[in-house]
């Protein structure tokens, strides 16, 4: 007989998986992970000076800043009229076309830990009525996933400013940007959103210890006892 068993704590964790593996998904998709310096929509890559660049664009009032992803740009075109001139899309068509070896070891290690969490997201929506596989509990197996996840998450995050010295780099951060400095580039809010969510997901592979024991209270086997199919607690 299936009981479906929901608390407090399991259906946070069980939230907290879910954001967490939509947060790191959407950053890994996203082309703002590097701000660049300030430029003109008929800036040429081949500008003498990026800090001149970033002056004049500042000067015609006209002034945007490109992004760039691990994989994926956003730039402005003048001829472009919708969208507001701006175009996103992949820069990379393969996989040997990412700017650095290092973004694409980010790739690498970035998507086994999304894939760990989705497949964690996916997990937590049956716990409600499954709490135990293989004798194992639910929760200590994706806790323990999500711990494995956040390894591969911290992994890339560590390699990715190593890519920052990459011709593409240097073309939106100047010719002053190097392995682990950005030179006139900052930081995007994909980079933050994919370091809190890394931040997440140790959280809850810690907090699916306090899932499983929700689940498993006197108050549950109680419930159970009395032959109650929902159970529901605080």
């Amino acid at each position: 007989m299936c009981h479906v068993i929901v608390t407090c704590r399991s259906m946070l964790w069980t939230l907290l998986s879910i954001v967490c593996a939509f947060g790191e998904l959407i950053a890994f998709m996203s082309s703002d992970w590097l701000v660049g310096f300030p430029r003109t929509a008929d800036h040429r890559r081949h500008a003498s000076s990026p800090s001149a660049s970033a002056a004049a664009a500042a000067t015609a009032g006209e002034a945007y800043r490109p992004t760039l992803g691990i994989y994926g740009r956003c730039v402005k075109l003048p001829h472009l009229q919708r969208g507001g001139g701006v175009l996103c899309g992949p820069y990379a068509v393969h996989f040997g076309e990412i700017a650095s070896g290092f973004w694409q070891a980010t790739s690498i290690f970035l998507a086994a830990g999304i894939l760990l969490l989705c497949a964690v997201a996916f997990i937590s929506v049956f716990t409600m009525c499954f709490q135990s596989i293989m004798k194992k509990s639910i929760f200590n197996v994706c806790g323990l996933l999500q711990g494995i996840a956040g390894l591969f998450l911290i992994l890339g995050l560590m390699l990715y400013p190593a890519g920052w010295g990459s011709d593409k780099a240097r073309l939106y951060c100047g010719a002053e940007a190097a392995p682990y400095r950005a030179g006139l580039c900052s930081m995007g809010w994909a980079f933050y959103t994919a370091a809190g969510g890394t931040a997440l997901t140790f959280l809850c592979a810690v907090f699916s210890a306090q899932a499983e024991i929700a689940t498993s209270s006197d108050k549950v086997q109680e419930e159970i006892e009395e032959g109650k199919s929902l159970i529901c607690l605080l």
